[in-house]
Parts: structure tokens; sequence; C-alpha cells
């Protein structure tokens, strides 16, 4: 089984801890990156993404993941900028320029207010399978799942200059766009396709690359991509989110996926994205209201056939997020947007993970 991970980040000025627009500087300066791997723009010209090649194993990954932040953060210390692990930006100017290009223009046109402050990064992960059908089949099975992996990944609670009381508001702002949260149940790859179309003709989507589900058949590669977590604070933390993902599709048999209500579905997405680990989840199986934590040992118990020899490496990483907090957590221990920007810039000192 093959993995991938792509994050997005902020670029911050150090003087202000504020968002700036230098992404087409800072990527003409990116150098070393690993084998495979890429930089991109995003809709906003405040962010960069880095996307791994295709991984073997977690640990190839780690590597990876280690040396885009590096390549990346190097690259925006040559511009005096810093590179910032967080799902939203504590600290924003209220209307940053949107990068050039067709397609950014046709975004911006179609979305208007909804895209004037979208500065939210994510972090995407793709699981390689055989075929489009299989991809439908995994989406399917994965729906109960991604509030746990929300509340594992929740790393943006400041927004703006404000606590928002949420541990995800990025998923707050991204349930804005059309067709945002779950995805929902596909018979057939067709049946996925012709969804997606459908939307397309609605208006709601610019073209059949852009839906805002949070798992989904890539419409690029030959993977499930699930990005429901937000851009992860720690290159462990983006780690586990793969490794989590990776044992979810292996868990994956023959039988039809568990449909749980919708609505309950959404509760679920909503609690993970306010509380995180910090409070109640909502179990979709049950349909009833869990600690969080809880779900993450049910989730762990889930795959616990499926992680093979990764089983002592994802453990040991759960273990520190449990013991240590996500990202929401480790910002609000922070205790404001300001420090917040401190605790996750990217240094250059080789590790790729944020200050201490």
């Amino acid at each position: 089984m093959t993995v991938g991970v792509e994050e997005e980040f902020l670029l911050v000025d150090p003087e202000t801890r504020r968002p700036v627009a230098r992404a087409a500087d800072v990527l003409a300066g990116v150098r070393d990156l690993p084998p495979g791997a890429q930089v991109h723009r995003e809709l906003s010209g405040v962010q960069v993404e880095f996307a791994t090649g295709v991984c073997a194993d977690l640990r190839e990954l780690r590597d990876q993941l280690t040396a885009g932040r590096r390549a990346l953060a190097d690259a925006a210390h040559a511009e005096g900028l810093w590179l910032v692990a967080s799902g939203t930006p504590p600290l924003a100017d209220p209307r940053p320029e949107l990068s050039a290009g067709e397609r950014f223009d046709r975004i911006e046109s179609l979305y208007r207010g909804q895209v004037d402050a979208y500065q939210c990064c994510g972090c995407h992960v793709h699981v390689g399978v055989p075929d489009p059908e299989t991809a439908v089949h995994v989406v399917n099975h994965l729906r109960p799942w991604l509030p746990t992996l929300l509340a594992l990944g929740g790393n943006s609670p400041f927004d703006h200059d404000r606590d928002t009381g949420y541990a995800s508001w990025r998923m707050m702002d991204q349930a804005r766009f059309p067709g945002s949260g779950v995805p929902p149940v596909c018979h057939s790859a067709a049946d996925h396709a012709a969804r997606v179309a459908r939307l397309v003709d609605c208006g709601a989507l610019v073209d059949g690359s852009q839906t805002f589900w949070l798992a989904r058949p890539s419409p690029r590669y030959p993977t499930v991509e699930v990005r429901v977590a937000d851009t992860a604070a720690t290159v462990d933390h983006a780690l586990l989110q793969a490794g989590l993902t990776m044992a979810l599709v292996a868990a994956v048999g023959d039988t039809p996926a568990p449909e749980p209500d919708e609505q309950v579905l959404a509760a679920a997405v909503w609690s993970a994205a306010r509380y995180g680990l910090s409070g109640p989840g909502v179990d979709p199986l049950s349909a009833c209201r869990v600690p969080a934590v809880d779900l993450v040992h049910a989730l762990l118990d889930h795959v616990a056939d499926a992680l093979g020899d990764d089983r002592d490496l994802v453990h040991a990483l759960v273990r520190d997020v449990l013991d240590n907090g996500t990202g929401a957590q480790r910002q609000l221990r922070a205790g404001s947007p300001q420090a917040a920007v401190d605790l996750l810039a990217c240094t250059r000192t080789g590790t790729g993970s944020p200050r201490p």
C-alpha cells in the first residue's frame, strides 16, 4: 500500500505575525525536495503547499515530510518570512491577495465573499487503491471515522485575532462551501462521477476536480484522498493522520459499508470541530454522545489487525497526542494568537517541526 501527504502552510511576517502574500517568491526559492515531491500555490497568496512523492511506508513518509518542511522553511527564511503550520491564521489581514491564474479567477468569481478571507490550510492523505470502484467502496467505509480523524487533527482554535472556541475553525470555514462535509454514499464509480457532474451542472462547483467532501476518490491520482484534518502542528501529527488512514483503508473488507444517519454524521463532524479531544464527541454508529477520547480508542480497536508492522509506531503517535495535546490544545496552551504563531513557526534547524 502506498501513501502520500499534501500539507498547506501559511507565510508569515515575523514582525507582525500576520500572513503575507509572498507565495510566488518563496516557491521560486525552494530547493532540495525529496524524490517525487512538489510544491504548489494555493488560492490565497499567503499559502504554499508541499506534496510528498509516493511513499512505500510511514518511515519513508516521515523523511519526506521532514525534508519538505525544511525546504519550504529555508525558502521562506530567505525571503525574511516564517513558514507556519496552522489550519487558520491566528492573526490575519481581512482580505489577503488571491493567487493569479485562470482557475483561481473562476473560483473567486463563483464564490465571491466566501473566498475573500479564506486562508485555511489542511493536511490531505492519499492512500493508493487498485481501481476507481475500490476507491468508492473504501470512501463509503471511511465515513463514520472521519470525525475522529478531525478530532485528532484539529489545529485552528485561533482565527483573525480571536479565540474561536473551536478546535478546528478551519472546518467551520470550509462548511460554508456547497457540498462540504462527509461524502454521500456512492454505489459505484459511475454513481460518484454522476453526483460530481450534477453539482457542476448546478453551478455549485467550478469543475469536476473540485469537490469539498472530506474524503473522495482522487480526481488526479489512483488514490483515496482524506482531507479532514487541519494542517498538522508537527510532522508526527501528519504521520499519525497518514498511519490511521492507511489502516482504515486496509481494514475495509467486502461487506457493505455502514450507513449512519446523515444528520448524526454532521453532528459528529461539528462536535469534533468544536471540542477536538477536549470534550464530548458523537459516535456516528451508535448515534450517542461519548467522550471524544473513547472514539480514538474505538478507532484503534477497529484497525488493530490492519496496522501490521506500523502498530507500535501508530500507538506511540496516538499516545503523544493524548499526553501532549493536539495542535489546537498546544495553541491554546501557548496563551494567545501571537504566541501560537511563534509556537508553530517551522525553523531551519533541520527537523521541519515547529519551534519548541
